[in-house]
């Protein structure tokens, strides 16, 4: 399915916010169905092309990774028009190969949450089973490694992020484990965005930044909230210089993330109350 324009939504940090280049047009307040968002979504424009800034733990990083309302969050960027969506992440390498300072694009998750988090808009009162075999969308990806690269960073263009429920963590055992299983990345926060961008029917990749070796090294130490916060701040720039070349850059593609929803109903028409079909609309149109 063809894209024929490109409304960009950012989820990360604020201080994705300092782009200079990117201006600011106004702050929204949003009411979702599910709730309010993490905090105001601020709409900026480069150019042709317009982007929403979404602060995942809210402003001042209030919000924990299982707290964060992302079925709002997701919800309200697809109000106002958003169609792919960009998040910046925080994670632990499991691989050597990837330094802490590194950008890695991953193109699969495993999810290790555990059900405290909402993972569905269609929890009620409508069944629907997306695919999810690939859960980032692939042209979305390409396109944030090019970006990335054009940095001069060292970035990985693929590798498989284990979503944790946190807010601790990993055990070293539960760090050897997924080693184990050939994951690249641990994090906190990809599930249920990636879920809950498929069913909204959005692009979605993760720009995933690594700021430590988790607690497997033999040479590093475990990781700790100094240690991560010193590093997130250097990735920060580059964070920015990433999505500043991909917003300059964006233009429309062919992939199947619009109709993620097509044959994925499996309730009956008449089945669907009018109350359900009216607070749900949105990702039905």
């Amino acid at each position: 399915m063809t894209r024929q324009k490109i409304v960009l939504g950012v989820i990360g940090g604020s201080g994705l916010y300092e782009i200079p280049e990117i201006a600011r047009i106004r702050s929204h307040e949003i009411d979702t169905p599910f709730g309010k968002p993490s905090g105001p979504i601020v709409e900026g424009r480069l150019d042709h092309l317009s982007v929403f800034f979404l602060p995942r733990h809210g402003i001042g990083h209030v919000l924990s990774p299982s707290r964060v309302p992302y079925r709002a969050n997701i919800f309200a960027l697809k109000s106002l028009g958003v169609n792919a969506v960009l998040s910046f992440s925080a994670v632990g390498s499991l691989k050597e190969e990837i330094a802490p300072g590194h950008l890695v694009v991953p193109d699969q998750v495993i999810d290790r949450t555990r059900g405290i988090r909402a993972s569905t808009f269609f929890d009620e009162g409508l069944v629907v089973h997306v695919a999810l075999a690939d859960p980032f969308c692939g042209q979305l990806r390409s396109r944030v490694a090019a970006a990335a690269a054009s940095t001069g960073v060292k970035v990985h263009d693929r590798g498989t992020l284990v979503c944790m429920e946190g807010p601790q963590f990993s055990t070293r055992a539960e760090s050897f484990l997924y080693r184990s299983w050939g994951a690249s990345l641990v994090g906190m926060t990809a599930i249920p965005e990636a879920k809950l961008a498929r069913e909204a029917s959005l692009c979605y990749a993760t720009l995933a930044l690594a700021t430590d070796y988790d607690c497997w090294h033999e040479t590093h130490d475990s990781v700790t909230v100094d240690a991560v916060i010193e590093v997130m701040n250097r990735n920060m720039v580059n964070a920015r210089k990433t999505l500043l070349a991909l917003a300059s850059n964006l233009v429309p593609w062919d992939c199947t993330c619009p109709a993620a929803m097509s044959g994925a109903i499996v309730t009956r028409r008449d089945a669907i109350t009018p109350e359900t079909a009216r607070r749900l609309s949105l990702l039905l149109d």
